[in-house]
């Protein structure tokens, strides 16, 4: 069967490979079209038709200031997938633009699926509505998604596990060394590593790394160290913090750490994954108005995927003005190794990892899309 695939970001990029492959493993005839990246490129043996770092634009301005590229690529997705006629279009998060090619890809009569749902739950729930109509299955990676489009919108979806839980069990399987992992980076290895995790975006970086690398400085006896994201040089994040960036190596450096301060993100759910003590922080631009809007706006409880998984609060979120030196540097003493919030968040870490669950996400995601395509007709 013929599959064309849109995924535009790096964490779809990572996702969309795993299913390109599953897919490869579970249909021996299976050809493919893409959206997307490098990893999915040598998932299926073939360039993307558009690269996601063409794609990667996100919130209004940013959009507005690329609107004719935005534009453009959608014209040429839809160019593609008119051309290539697949079996089924399978679409991974980045709703903006793949709800888009949902409807054009509907109006071709071709099968829609979508592997990891948009955040409806969290904001623009009338999303929903365009998922309904043009969707044809939703195959979920978080398992309280499963409960609220159905509760919420009498729309069935399939929990088929998390594909960070098969991630960390390989790379942890993998993992250097601490020793040889401190050599490589040019790290003492007698010390107590404290890991800084301020984001992926220059935005984010410049909100969070200062109030991080303040608590950082308070921290005697821990040596900080800032994970460096893909494609931000070290000068940007020397503007903010004079500790040491290691590139490329967030998931070892975690693993490593006696404890941790995350931004907001999947790498909170990988943190707890891995067991480290952590506190979100996500200071955006800090105003006591924004923490209200935010309020107002979010329909969830908690932002961090750790507590959304759990039910409950198990990491503490530090968000917006509340995201001060003094209540990050509480929080986290409170869960390191000897802090009274320790024991308590370990257990919750427990509980989170049970409710995930050990489904092969992608296998069973693949599984799951053969079996219905037998149905369309």
């Amino acid at each position: 069967m013929k599959y064309f695939l849109s995924a535009g970001e790096a964490s779809g990029d990572i996702h969309a490979a795993q299913l390109v492959a599953a897919l490869r493993q579970a249909d021996a005839t299976a050809c493919f079209a893409f959206l997307g990246g490098y990893l999915m490129a040598d998932a299926a043996g073939l360039a993307p038709v558009i690269h996601y770092n063409r794609m990667a634009y996100m919130g209004f301005c940013e959009v507005a200031r690329h609107l004719p590229e935005v534009l453009g690529n959608l014209r040429r997705a839809k160019e593609a997938i008119a051309a290539f006629r697949p079996d089924a279009l399978i679409l991974v998060d980045y709703p903006s633009f793949n709800l888009k090619l949902a409807k054009y890809a509907h109006s071709l009569d071709i099968p829609v699926y979508y592997y990891i749902s948009p955040k409806v739950w969290a904001w623009k729930e009338y999303r929903v509505k365009d998922i309904k109509r043009y969707v044809r299955r939703m195959f979920s990676i978080l398992p309280f998604e499963v409960d609220f489009y159905r509760r919420r919108h009498d729309y069935n979806v399939d929990y088929v596990g998390n594909p960070s839980v098969e991630e960390i069990t390989r790379k942890v399987e993998n993992l250097p060394g601490r020793k040889a992992f401190c050599e490589a980076h040019g790290l003492p290895t007698d010390v107590r590593l404290l890991a800084i995790v301020p984001g992926s975006r220059r935005g984010e970086i410049r909100n969070n790394l200062p109030i991080m690398a303040e608590v950082a400085r308070r921290m005697d006896g821990y040596l900080p160290v800032v994970a460096g994201a893909p494609g931000i040089g070290r000068d940007f994040y020397s503007a903010f913090a004079d500790f040491k960036v290691v590139e490329g190596s967030t998931f070892e450096l975690m693993s490593y750490a006696e404890g941790a301060m995350v931004t907001s993100g999947t790498a909170t759910l990988e943190a707890a994954l891995l067991g480290t003590p952590q506190v979100v922080c996500y200071r955006a631009n800090g105003s006591r108005i924004s923490y209200g809007i935010f309020k107002r706006i979010l329909k969830i409880p908690y932002v961090s995927l750790p507590n959304l998984i759990a039910g409950n609060e198990i990491v503490h979120e530090a968000l917006v003005h509340l995201c001060t030196p003094d209540i990050v540097e509480r929080e986290l003493r409170a869960v390191l190794p000897g802090g009274e919030k320790h024991a308590a968040q370990r257990i919750g870490y427990g509980q989170m990892r049970q409710r995930l669950g050990d489904n092969p996400a992608a296998a069973t995601t693949a599984a799951l899309l053969l079996s219905d395509l037998k149905n369309v007709k």
